[in-house]
């Protein structure tokens, strides 16, 4: 745990400009919730980098916190406890992903339904454009990481 830590800490810091001791912080996180939920790690750290750009402290207009950017309003009977915690945060985060890609059945779209629900993917046409969209830049930035490895 503590190579492969240091390994995607390293990875995070040079391909997303992260300061190291934030990127230390996360990536034993991010390894440990990744493999209990079976989201791939580097999957879950570009997530992160989409929602958040590793800000914990961010804060969407749509109420989202957080790493992942968890909307408490319709997350908090699921996950419980303070989602501005950083562990906790990804924890449920990773949580919302994987649950997305056993509805999904995929990964890009797992992502577009953590952008903007099932509902607004399935319902309206602007929003799936938009859940597929911020798919693509997840996928970028995964490739991204994956070539800082």
């Amino acid at each position: 745990m503590a190579k492969r830590s240091a390994k995607l800490s390293k990875g995070i810091q040079k391909a997303y400009a992260v300061a190291p001791d934030t990127a230390n912080r996360v990536s034993p996180m991010i390894i440990q919730s990744a493999e209990k939920y079976a989201v791939d790690p580097l999957l879950l750290a570009a997530m992160i980098r989409q929602e958040s750009s590793y800000r914990n402290y961010a804060i969407s207009p749509a109420g989202a916190v957080g790493l992942t950017q968890v909307i408490p309003r319709y997350w908090q009977q699921i996950c419980p406890g303070d989602l501005s915690d950083e562990y906790h945060n990804i924890n449920c985060g990773t949580y919302i992903l994987a649950s997305y890609n056993n509805k999904a059945g995929s990964w890009p779209k797992a992502l577009a339904y953590y952008n903007v629900g099932p509902t607004g993917y399935n319902s309206n046409l602007k929003m799936k454009k938009q859940g597929e969209k911020y798919a693509r830049q997840v996928k970028q930035h995964h490739a991204t990481l994956k070539d800082a490895l």
